[in-house]
C-alpha cells in the first residue's frame, strides 16, 4: 500500500485532497507544518509527499534538506503559483511534479497513476549507463564523445521530474530522440509520446491540431476533433520547431502552460492539460526572440531546463559508431548484412556532415543500396568536394549588410546567399544552414510574399 503524506496548513485544501484520494488504496497522514512533517516522516517513511510551499513555520522547500526524504519519496509540490523560479528550485532539490490549486481530480489521479519511487528511476539510469559502456548507446541515443556524455547526464537529471525541457541544436542532430529518451525514463512512459513538427502544419490549421475543435466550429469542421493535448494526455507532447508556431498561438500555449487548462476551438468548456511539454528549435534562441519568431515570455516558460545537442562535427569520434549502428540496422531489416572497408570508415570520419546524424544515416542507407557486394567502400560515400554547376560554385559568397540591419534581414541574406552558392540545391542549402527543408521552404515563401527573389 502506498503511504501518502499531505503537508499543508490549509484545512480546506487538506480535506479536498483527502476526499479526492479516499477511493484509492492508499494510507494517508497529515502534517500542517514543517515540524509536523518531520515527525510524520520519522514515524513512517512516505512513498509520496504532497507538499505545499507556504507553511506556518517556513517554506516547504526546506524538507528537501532531508536526504532520506529525497532518496526514498516522490515529492509533488502543491502550489497556486508555479513560477519559473519555483520550477528551477524544485528541479534542483528533487521535486517530481506540480499540482496547481485548486486541485482537479484528474490531475491528482494522473500523479497517482505515475507514482514511482526515486530508487527505481535511479536503477534504470544505472542500467543505461552500463549499456553505454558496453555498446555505446544511452536509450535511443548513440555516442561516447564527452559532449554526449554531458547530454546523457542532463537527461538522467531531468527525466524523473515534471519540468519543461527545451532542446536546441542544428537540424538533424537528434532532438526528437532526446525528447523520446526523456519520456522513456520519466514517470509518464506508459502514456503517449506525441511528436509534432510545428513547421509542417498549415498556420490555418495549427490551433485546431494542437487544441482540437468542436463540430461546426468553422467551415469544414464536420465532427469533433481531439487535438494533440488530448491525444497526449498523461504523457509527453514534443513541439519541434516551436519558432514556426504563429505568435498568436504562442500566446495561447503560454496560457495553457501557466493554467494547466485549455479549450477546444469553438468550445466554452475547459479541459485539463495533463501533459509534459518538451520543445525544440534549430534556431539560436536569442536570435529567435529578437526576430519575433519566439515570444520571450514563452521561452522563459519552456526553457526551465535547457539541453543543447551538439552537431556531429563536434563529436567526430562518434561517426564510426553511428555508421556501424545504422548499417547493422539496415542489414538486419534487409536480411543481408554488409560491412565498411577501412577506407570507407576513414572517409566517413573525415567528412564534416553539415546535415548531422540525419545526413549520416541517409548516406549509410544509400551506400548500402549502391554497394554491389558485402563490402562498402568509399566510392558511394560523401566527400568534401566543392559544389558544382554554377558560376558561384568555386568560392563562397561574402554576405555584407549595413550596421543596424535586423536579425531577420541578416537571416534572409544568409539563406539566399547560401542557396545561390549551392546552385539552388535546397536540400544541401538546408543542411549547411542547420534548418529543416520544410523551414527553408517556409522562409522562401515568406520572402516571395514580400517581393523577394
Amino acid at each position: 500500500m502506498i503511504h501518502v503524506l499531505i503537508v499543508d496548513d490549509d484545512a480546506d485544501a487538506v480535506d479536498s485532497l483527502r476526499a479526492l484520494i479516499a477511493g484509492a488504496d492508499l494510507s494517508v497522514a497529515i502534517a500542517r507544518s514543517l515540524r509536523d512533517a518531520r515527525r510524520q516522516i520519522a514515524l513512517q517513511q512516505p512513498d509520496l509527499v504532497l507538499l505545499d510551499l507556504q507553511l506556518p513555520d517556513g517554506s516547504g522547500m526546506e524538507l528537501f534538506a532531508d536526504p532520506q526524504l529525497v532518496a526514498n519519496s516522490e515529492v509533488v509540490l502543491v502550489t497556486g503559483h508555479a513560477s519559473l523560479e519555483t520550477s528551477i528550485q524544485a528541479l534542483r532539490l528533487g521535486a517530481a511534479d506540480y499540482l496547481l490549486k485548486p486541485i482537479q481530480l484528474g490531475a491528482l489521479q494522473g500523479v497517482l497513476s505515475r507514482f514511482m519511487k526515486p530508487a527505481a528511476l535511479r536503477a534504470e539510469v544505472d542500467d543505461l549507463q552500463a549499456g553505454l559502456a558496453a555498446s555505446g548507446n544511452f536509450g535511443l541515443l548513440w555516442g561516447r564523445a564527452p559532449v554526449m556524455l554531458r547530454v546523457y547526464e542532463q537527461i538522467s537529471r531531468v527525466a524523473g521530474t515534471g519540468v519543461s525541457v527545451f532542446i536546441s541544436g542544428e537540424s538533424g542532430t537528434g532532438k526528437e530522440l532526446v525528447a523520446q529518451t526523456v519520456h522513456d525514463l520519466s514517470r509518464r512512459r506508459k502514456q503517449p509520446f506525441l511528436a509534432v513538427n510545428c513547421g509542417a502544419i498549415s498556420p490555418n490549421l495549427i490551433e485546431s491540431e494542437i487544441f482540437g475543435h468542436e463540430k461546426g466550429s468553422f467551415t469544414g469542421a464536420e465532427r469533433q476533433h481531439q487535438g494533440f493535448f488530448e491525444r497526449a494526455s498523461g504523457g509527453t507532447l514534443f513541439l519541434d520547431e516551436i519558432t514556426e508556431m504563429p505568435p498568436e498561438l504562442q500566446v495561447k500555449l503560454l496560457r495553457v502552460l501557466e493554467s494547466g487548462r485549455f479549450m477546444r476551438v469553438g468550445s466554452t468548456q475547459t479541459l485539463d492539460a495533463d501533459v509534459r511539454v518538451i520543445a525544440a528549435s534549430n534556431r539560436p534562441l536569442q536570435q529567435a526572440v529578437e526576430s519575433g519568431k519566439l515570444r520571450e515570455d514563452l521561452l522563459y516558460r519552456l526553457n526551465v531546463f535547457p539541453i543543447e545537442l551538439p552537431p556531429l562535427r563536434d563529436r567526430a569520434s562518434d561517426v564510426p559508431l553511428l555508421a556501424e549502428h545504422f548499417l547493422a540496422g539496415i542489414g538486419a531489416q534487409e536480411g543481408a548484412p554488409k560491412r565498411f572497408t577501412p577506407q570507407a570508415l576513414a572517409r566517413l570520419a573525415a567528412y564534416r556532415w553539415p546535415g548531422n546524424v540525419r545526413e549520416l544515416r541517409n548516406a549509410v542507407q544509400r551506400a548500402y543500396v549502391m554497394a554491389s557486394d558485402a563490402d562498402i567502400d568509399a566510392q558511394w560515400l560523401p566527400g568534401e568536394a566543392a559544389p558544382s554547376g554554377g558560376a558561384d560554385a568555386g568560392a563562397a559568397e561574402l554576405v555584407s549588410l549595413p550596421i543596424g540591419s535586423s536579425m531577420a534581414e541578416m537571416e534572409r541574406a544568409l539563406i539566399l546567399a547560401t542557396l545561390r552558392h549551392y546552385n539552388h540545391h535546397k536540400e544541401r542549402a538546408a543542411a549547411v544552414l542547420g534548418i529543416s527543408l520544410k523551414t527553408l521552404y517556409n522562409r522562401l515563401k515568406e520572402y516571395a510574399a514580400d517581393g523577394g527573389r
